[in-house]
């Protein structure tokens, strides 16, 4: 393990971005560092969040932000959705296009527009690749398995501007200058960059009918396991990676980036952050919980609008029904309970019978946070061994790409529990009575 730390950063309410060449070029490079030292390195795969933008220069290093799902500066595209122009789609992820909208238009001479996972692989094998998981997120820019020619005229931007896609599990090309790979000369394959929550996903043991997968990371995002394909307003449903399995959810801003700020804002800056640490160790040292189970308020937790399943980047947090008893613990406890509140209204919108949340993510390590949803969704919450899951996982797919895997299926031996948490009956009551509160106060269905 190795953590290289940088900032989220939040210009303006509708704005999320990195500092580019700092998380997604010089980042990487310095974990890779960090972890190889004189081990034998056999493969190496980027995870990262989609979708994601910046623009580039002629040596691959950015010089623009890096644009984050749901920034506003990807979200003009959505004002053509009955314009008549071919880059729109019903399947399509606006954001990705709005964000190639928007760096064409603000740095026209940029020698390309790549996602994080193409600028990280550059960096490390001077190849701009992704996979095609991730080329899938760019919406309608993709035509079946090419760039479609006609929707990158519309920009415009050329196919040579945009990422090399190879199929997920085939090599991109190899790392400069790792020298200790299978073959020393060549270096250790690389793999086309591919997507964080997908990475999760294959190492979490979540592969039952009635699981729930929780990723508790800066996004939250829910996938119940299911047998039928579920249609459900607001809702995402796609296949499962495990034979005759579909998933059903999608992701929410009331992750740690609500968690982190909301625990920030009450404790003024004493608080720890939910996602501090590089490996295993310790949990999270606060209180799992005290006080009256009754004596809490309740948290909207769209601290910058809502994804699943509201989809409107207009609404905003609030803290309610706050009276003079409450104190800091209770605020943070609110918080908590909001962002399992957040999973509990997914699964009752899918009509999923759940059975146990699995949850992975650095959210996992605070052990207030997840009673907190066991106790607002009634489930077990069993956290995975390893709460770096999209990490693992790449590790998987790095094996895989180098032969050392015959295929994505092996990746279910990788699952372990590190703990289970169960619901409280005392605060479960008192935590049913504050969802009926939640659900008054959220958007109507």
């Amino acid at each position: 393990r190795a953590r290289i730390p940088h900032r989220l950063i939040t210009p303006a309410a509708d704005c999320l971005e990195h500092d580019a060449a700092r998380a997604w070029r010089r980042g990487p490079l310095r974990a890779l560092a960090q972890v190889a030292g004189d081990e034998a390195v056999a493969g190496v795969c980027v995870a990262s969040m989609v979708p994601s933008l910046t623009a580039v220069d002629g040596r691959g290093v950015p010089r623009a932000p890096g644009l984050l799902y749901g920034d506003a500066r990807g979200r003009p595209v959505l004002d053509e959705l009955d314009a008549g122009t071919p880059r729109r789609r019903h399947d399509a992820m606006p954001d990705a296009e709005g964000f190639v909208t928007w760096a064409v238009r603000e740095y026209p001479d940029a020698r390309g527009y790549w996602p994080a996972q193409a600028v990280a692989n550059y960096a490390l094998g001077r190849v701009p690749a992704i996979d095609t998981g991730t080329a899938m997120c760019m919406g309608s820019m993709r035509a079946a398995t090419d760039w479609d020619p006609d929707v990158l005229a519309t920009f415009p931007v050329a196919e040579t501007q945009l990422p090399v896609v190879v199929p997920m599990g085939e090599a991109a090309g190899t790392v400069r200058g790792t020298g200790r790979g299978p073959s020393p000369a060549a270096g250790a394959v690389l793999a086309g960059g591919t997507v964080d929550a997908l990475c999760d996903q294959i190492v979490c043991g979540a592969t039952q009918t009635g699981d729930v997968l929780v990723i508790c990371g800066a996004t939250l995002i829910v996938w119940a396991v299911t047998d039928d394909w579920v249609e459900a307003p607001g809702l995402w449903t796609v296949p499962h990676t495990a034979a005759g399995k579909v998933l059903v959810g999608g992701p929410s801003n009331a992750g740690a980036l609500f968690v982190d700020w909301a625990r920030g804002l009450l404790s003024q800056g004493s608080h720890v952050p939910a996602r501090r640490r590089a490996g295993p160790g310790p949990a999270d040292p606060e209180p799992v919980r005290g006080g009256d189970p009754g004596a809490v308020p309740v948290w909207t937790p769209y601290v910058r609008g809502e994804r699943a399943p509201f989809h409107d980047t207009t609404l905003r947090a609030g803290l309610h029904d706050l009276d003079i008893t409450h104190d800091v613990a209770a605020g943070v406890r609110a918080a908590y309970e909001a962002s399992g509140f957040v999973v509990r209204h997914m699964l009752e919108r899918a009509g999923v019978d759940a059975r146990r949340i699995v949850a992975s993510g650095g959210g996992t390590q605070v052990v207030a946070w997840m009673q907190a949803m066991a106790d607002a969704t009634g489930l077990p919450v069993d956290t995975v061994a390893v709460p770096e899951g999209a990490a693992l996982g790449a590790a998987y797919v790095a094996r895989w790409t180098a032969g050392l895997e015959s295929s994505l299926d092996g990746a279910e031996r990788w699952a372990r529990v590190g703990r289970r948490v169960e619901p409280d009956s005392r605060w479960q009551a008192a935590a049913d009575a504050r969802y009926a509160r939640f659900t008054a106060l959220s958007p109507p269905r």
